[in-house]
Formats: C-alpha cells, structure tokens, sequence
C-alpha cells in the first residue's frame, strides 16, 4: 500500500459517509451517553457523538496509533498524509539509486 492509496481510501470512506449515520447502541453505550448527556446540560446526542469521535481521533494521533495502523496497512504515516509526501520524498532519499556495496571498491 502507499499514499496515494491511503488518499484514495479516505476520499472513497469520506463520500461513502452519510450525513446521517444511524448507530445501533449497546446498553452500556447508550447510559453513558445519556450520563454525558446530563453532565453537559444538552440532549443533543449527536454533538456528544461528534466529540467522541474528535476525542478518539486526537487520542489515537497523540497516543501514535494512528501512525501504527497507518505504517502497517500503507507504510506511511498521519505527517506523510498531511504532507502528501513520503519522507523519501521529502529528504530526497528517492532521488538516488541504492547503491551496490558488495561492487562498491571494485575495479
């Protein structure tokens, strides 16, 4: 995999997303959404369901997760994403061919 399909993916998922997304909720999800609901005075669960998807996005980016899953499934990274370049391509390390070092010193 590589960037230009994780951009891919993420532009396809982003298409495919509905604005409005039915979510089927536990009975443990739904108490403590109605606790959080309480806690922060609204009964407008759908804000509570855009923080919590905010907070695991900035939990999962900070924690280096993101990056994890993201090296393993694309081999790259949220910064590559961002960037839309591979740090190879950053630095110039792309640019060179690798070099033969068993033909290095020979004559």
């Amino acid at each position: 995999m590589s960037l230009d399909e994780l951009t891919g993916d993420v532009e396809s998922t982003y298409t495919d997303i509905d604005e409005e997304q039915s979510v089927s909720l536990d009975r443990e999800t739904r108490h403590e959404l109605a606790m959080l609901g309480a806690a922060f005075g609204t009964e407008d669960t759908d804000e509570l369901l855009r923080r919590a998807v905010h907070l695991l996005f900035q939990t999962t980016v900070d924690r280096g997760t993101l990056d994890f899953h993201l090296r393993q499934a694309y081999d790259v990274t949220y910064d590559e994403y961002l960037s839309g370049m591979t740090y190879e391509e950053m630095t110039g390390q792309d640019q060179y061919p690798q070099r033969d070092d068993e033909r290095r010193y020979q004559m």
